[in-house]
C-alpha cells in the first residue's frame, strides 16, 4: 500500500520527429504545477517525464535530415529539455526510452508475456496509418475517423499481445472506479469503445519494414511496436526493471495521474490498461485526458492562417509566470480552449496586471510612502477586515479542493476573489483621507491588512508562477520554505491574515506585471508574416526581374521595413492642426484621493473657469512645487475620470513609463502654443 504522502504524477512521453508546440507545454506546465503543490504541501513527489523516441516517424525523419535515428534523438532531445527550463518544469526524472534501464524492463516484459502465452506470432492484412502508427478496420474507415488517402494497405507477420481476453476485467475496472478516467466525457467514450468487440494488439514491426526500435528477445527479425515500448516508461521511469518479483517502483506507483491530450486516450485506457493486467501491477489511479487549444473560431492552428500559438512569443514577451497563468486560468482542464493574443493580453491585463499586481504594489507603495519601510502593527480591527479574513478561510478551502481536482481555473478563481475584495476593501476605506486626517492607528491596520493579503496571494500563486511569487514574498523578506509553513498552516486552521511580523523590513520593488496598451511588436509581425521576395515583386506589379538589376530589386526589399518604421507613425499638418495646444499657469495642485501617482490640478487656460486636470505626476513633482508653474496644455482632450475624478484637459511632458519633465512656455494663460 502507498504512502499518502507520496504523490506521482506523469506526462505523455513526447515524440522527438518535431520540435516542442503549445500541446505539449500546457500539460507539462499542469503536471508542475500540481506536483509543485503537493510539494508545497508537504508531500514527497516524483514528475516523470520525457522523450518517445523509437517509431517509424522518427526514423523517417532522421532519414530526411540524413542522420543516425539515436543521432537524430539526441539533437532533438536537447530542443525539448529546453522547453522544460524556459517554462521552469521542475521534473524528478526525464526519461528517453533510448536510456539503457528502459530498454531493459522492455525486453524482460516481452519475454515474461512470451513465456507466458500471451503474445503469439501470425499474419495480418488490413490498413495501417503511417502518422499514427497503428492497424485500423474498415468499420473505422467507413465511419470517417480515417481517411484511405493517409493509409497503406499491409500484408505482413507479426506478434499481437492477447489484448482482447483483458476486455471484461477493463470495462468491470472503469465502471466499478468513478475516477479512473477524467473527465467523465472521456470515461463515457472509453467504455463507448470497449462495448464493441476488442482485438488483439500488434506489438512487433518487422525489421524489414522498420528498424529503429527495441529489438525482440525472442525473435530479432522484429522490433518492439512504439506504443508498447512508450507506454512501459511510467514503471522503467520509477525503477521497475520488469521482472515478476519486482518492488522497486512501489514507493510511487500506481501514480496518482496520468496526465494525456484526448488524441492519446485510446492507446492509455485501453493498451497501458491491459498491459498493466498482463504484467499484474494496479492501473494508474487517475487517467486525465485533456483538451486541445484551437483557434477562437475552432478552426485548426496553422502557420499560414496566421493563428499558431508560439509559446515562446509568449514568455520572451509577457514573462513564463504569466504564460502559466493564463493557461490554467483561461478555460478548465479537460475543456478545449479557443486562443487569440488578444485574449491572452487582455486576461494579462485584468488578472495581472490591474488587479493582483496593482493591488500588491498599491499596497507596498502607500505603506512606505506614509508608514516607513517596515511591517506597521495590526491594531483594532473592524468589520472590514474580519470580512476580508472571513473570505481568505473560504478562498483556501475551495482553491485546496479544486487543487486537488485539477481545476486550476477553479483554484485561481478562489485566490482573485480574494484579490478582487481587497481591491474593493481599498475604495471603501480610502487610506489616502485616513492618512490626509493623520489617523495613523487605523491606517496602520489598513495597510497591514493589505500587506498581509499579498502575502496570501503570494504563496497561494507559486505553484501557477513560483519565479514572480518569489519576487513577491522577496519584498516581505519570504522565502519558498516560509511559503510552505504558511500554506501548512492555512490549510490546517485557515488563514488570519498575521503570516508578518510587526517590524520587520519590506521593500517596494518594480512592479510585478507592468501593463500592455498593444501587442508587442514581435506578436504584430508574426500575426502579419513578411511577404517573400518573389510575393513581394508581385506587389510591386513586376512579374520577373532580370540578372542585371536582381541585386537592385533585393536590396529595397530589404530596406522596406526601415523606410515602414520611418512612416508608418507621420502625422499630417492637417493632424497637427486638430490640436488646440495653449498656455496654462497651474493655479491649484493636490492628491488625488484615490491613486497615490496621480495629482488634481486647477489650470487657468484663459477661459472664464479653470479646467480641471488630472495628471500622473506625482512621481516627480509634489503638489505645492506646481502652484505657479507655467505649461502647455492640450485643451481639446475629450474629458474622461481618471479614478472617479474628472479630467478636462492633459498637460504636455517628457518621458514614457515615468514623466521626467513638463512642457513649459513664457505665455499668457490661453495664449495659443505652436
Amino acid at each position: 500500500m502507498r504512502d499518502e504522502r507520496t504523490f506521482t504524477i506523469t506526462t505523455p512521453i513526447y515524440y522527438v520527429n518535431g520540435r516542442p508546440h503549445i500541446g505539449h507545454a500546457y500539460t507539462t506546465i499542469a503536471a508542475d504545477t500540481i506536483a509543485r503543490y503537493r510539494r508545497m504541501k508537504g508531500h514527497e513527489v516524483f514528475f516523470l517525464t520525457g522523450t518517445d523516441e523509437h517509431g517509424q516517424k522518427v526514423l523517417e525523419r532522421a532519414t530526411e535530415r540524413g542522420m543516425d535515428p539515436k543521432a537524430h534523438c539526441d539533437d532533438m532531445v536537447v530542443h525539448w529539455k529546453a522547453m522544460m527550463e524556459k517554462l521552469g518544469i521542475s521534473y524528478d526524472r526525464f526519461i528517453r526510452t533510448t536510456d539503457a534501464d528502459h530498454i531493459a524492463t522492455v525486453t524482460t516484459v516481452l519475454q515474461r508475456l512470451f513465456d507466458q502465452d500471451l503474445i503469439y506470432k501470425d499474419t495480418y492484412k488490413g490498413w495501417y496509418h503511417v502518422s499514427d502508427e497503428i492497424f485500423v478496420t474498415e468499420k473505422d474507415i467507413e465511419e470517417g475517423k480515417y481517411d484511405k488517402s493517409e493509409l497503406r494497405e499491409i500484408e505482413e507477420t507479426n506478434y499481437f499481445f492477447k489484448m482482447g481476453s483483458y476486455q471484461q476485467q477493463l470495462i468491470d475496472a472503469i465502471e466499478s472506479n468513478p475516477t479512473l478516467i477524467q473527465p467523465e466525457s472521456r470515461k463515457n467514450e472509453v467504455l463507448g469503445f470497449l462495448r464493441k468487440t476488442l482485438g488483439d494488439l500488434c506489438i512487433s514491426r518487422p525489421k524489414s519494414r522498420m528498424s529503429w526500435g527495441i529489438e525482440l528477445p525472442f525473435d530479432d527479425e522484429f522490433v518492439t511496436y512504439v506504443w508498447f515500448d512508450a507506454l512501459l516508461n511510467y514503471l522503467s521511469g520509477l525503477g521497475y526493471d520488469g521482472s515478476e518479483g519486482c518492488t522497486a517502483h512501489l514507493k510511487w506507483w500506481p501514480a496518482n495521474y496520468h496526465l494525456i491530450g484526448k488524441d492519446i486516450l485510446t492507446t492509455h485506457s485501453v493498451y497501458w490498461s491491459t498491459m498493466l493486467f498482463a504484467i499484474g501491477q494496479p492501473l494508474v489511479q487517475t487517467l486525465y485526458a485533456h483538451g486541445w487549444w484551437v483557434s477562437a473560431d475552432g478552426a485548426k492552428m496553422s502557420k499560414s492562417k496566421g493563428n499558431v500559438i508560439d509559446v515562446d512569443v509568449l514568455v520572451d514577451n509577457y514573462g513564463v509566470d504569466a504564460t502559466r497563468y493564463f493557461f490554467l486560468r483561461e478555460i478548465s482542464f479537460g475543456a478545449d480552449g479557443g486562443f487569440t493574443y488578444e485574449g491572452f493580453q487582455q486576461r494579462y491585463n485584468v488578472d495581472l496586471a490591474n488587479d493582483f499586481g496593482n493591488l500588491t504594489h498599491r499596497g507596498l507603495s502607500m505603506a512606505l510612502k506614509w508608514l516607513g519601510e517596515s511591517v506597521p502593527p495590526v491594531g483594532e480591527r473592524t468589520e472590514a477586515e474580519a470580512a476580508i479574513v472571513a473570505r481568505a478561510r473560504e478562498a483556501v478551502v475551495e482553491y485546496d479542493a479544486q487543487m486537488e481536482a485539477l481545476q486550476y481555473n477553479k483554484a485561481l478563481e478562489a485566490v482573485i476573489s480574494v484579490v478582487d475584495a481587497t481591491n474593493k476593501y481599498i475604495d471603501t476605506q480610502e487610506p489616502w483621507a485616513i492618512n490626509k486626517r493623520g489617523d495613523t492607528a487605523r491606517l496602520q491596520t489598513v495597510m497591514r491588512t493589505l500587506l498581509e493579503v499579498s502575502v496570501y496571494t503570494g504563496v497561494l500563486l507559486a505553484p501557477f508562477m513560483p519565479a514572480k511569487s518569489a519576487e513577491l514574498l522577496g519584498k516581505f523578506g519570504l522565502d519558498h520554505d516560509d511559503a510552505k509553513r504558511l500554506l501548512g498552516a492555512w490549510l490546517d486552521d485557515g488563514p488570519g491574515l498575521d503570516a508578518l511580523v510587526e517590524g520587520a523590513p519590506v521593500s517596494l520593488g518594480e512592479p510585478l506585471f507592468p501593463r500592455f496598451r498593444q501587442l508587442p511588436e514581435a506578436i504584430v509581425a508574426m500575426l502579419t508574416p513578411d511577404p517573400t521576395f518573389e510575393e513581394w515583386l508581385a506587389e510591386q506589379g513586376v512579374e520577373s526581374v532580370s540578372d542585371a538589376t536582381k541585386d537592385a530589386w533585393q536590396a529595397m526589399y530589404a530596406r522596406r521595413h526601415d523606410e515602414e518604421k520611418a512612416t508608418k507613425d507621420l502625422i499630417t499638418f492637417d493632424d497637427f492642426g486638430k490640436l488646440d495646444l495653449r498656455a496654462g499657469l497651474i493655479l491649484e495642485a493636490g492628491p488625488h484621493p484615490k491613486a497615490d501617482r496621480l495629482l488634481v490640478l486647477k489650470v487657468d487656460v484663459g477661459e472664464h473657469k479653470p479646467r480641471q486636470v488630472v495628471a500622473g505626476i506625482a512621481s516627480k513633482y509634489a503638489p505645492e512645487e506646481l502652484v505657479g508653474k507655467r505649461v502647455v496644455v492640450v485643451c481639446n482632450l475629450k474629458p474622461a475620470k481618471l479614478r472617479g475624478v474628472m479630467s478636462e484637459a492633459m498637460l504636455m511632458a517628457a518621458g514614457e513609463k515615468e514623466v521626467v519633465d513638463l512642457a513649459s512656455v513664457v505665455a499668457t494663460p490661453g495664449e495659443v502654443v505652436r
